[in-house]
């Protein structure tokens, strides 16, 4: 696939691209990313991207030109995500509804807020990332590029292991992990772990699972039982 980002940053994302899973899918032809320089396409010397709000208020706007002009250059044939503390929280469907696409496009915010013509008449969806704001879309679209690609085919070297994150089906938390040493100052890794039997295994992560769920996401939790995933206790 391709992954297009139009940032004013867009040395923010020369070494992240490159690194780990996201560049190790680049290397082996799964993916090929763009990141377009937001600046390109203005026209005065200063190259300016942001103007004062109409109506007054503190902060700066960033201009609709140029993210139409970038589009327009780049032509691409997907999704138009602008990221914005405005959009609907990115979840993990939506990472396996872009990973899916030939070509997906991302629009990177800066300074107060973006034209509002931008969301209205170039994306064709307005993503978050919680309940937060950002210096900008850069980290945003960083975090929606890692969700996306690790899950192409051929990404992860062993697709259990995606298949085993939370999110991964049902809206419930992973379970957590220990591996060697067995005991670490004190704490030991539970003895079901090394029991080798994978039925009392599979039971207790399940267990774990469940329990996280309940108690740190009980909006997840809910969502789980409404869906007839798990009974509530």
């Amino acid at each position: 696939m391709r992954i297009n980002v139009v940032t004013i940053f867009p040395e923010f994302f020369q070494v992240p691209l490159a690194t780990s899973i996201p560049g190790r899918a680049r290397e082996a032809g799964l993916v090929d990313y763009r990141v377009v320089d937001l600046r390109d396409h203005t026209h005065d010397r200063h190259r300016t991207v942001d103007d004062l709000p109409y109506g007054g208020g503190a902060g700066m706007v960033m201009k609709p030109e140029p993210f139409f002009e970038a589009v327009e250059a780049l032509d691409p044939k997907g999704p138009i995500v602008l990221l914005s503390p405005r959009g609907r929280v990115f979840r993990h469907s939506d990472a396996v509804r872009l990973s899916l696409e030939e070509e997906v496009t991302l629009l990177c915010g800066h300074y107060k807020d973006v034209d509002q013509r931008v969301a209205e008449g170039l994306a064709t969806d307005e993503l978050s990332l919680g309940d937060f704001v950002l210096s900008g879309g850069e980290v945003a679209a960083l975090a929606v590029t890692d969700a996306v690609v690790r899950l192409l085919p051929g990404a992860l070297g062993d697709h259990d292991s995606a298949a085993s994150d939370s999110f991964y089906e049902a809206p419930l938390l992973s379970p957590p992990s220990w591996t060697r040493p067995y005991d670490y100052r004190g704490r030991q890794v539970p003895d079901v772990l090394r029991s080798g039997d994978h039925a009392r295994i599979e039971a207790f992560r399940e267990e774990l699972s469940r329990e996280l769920t309940r108690t740190r996401r009980p909006d997840l939790w809910a969502q789980a039982v409404r869906a007839g995933l798990v009974e509530e206790d």
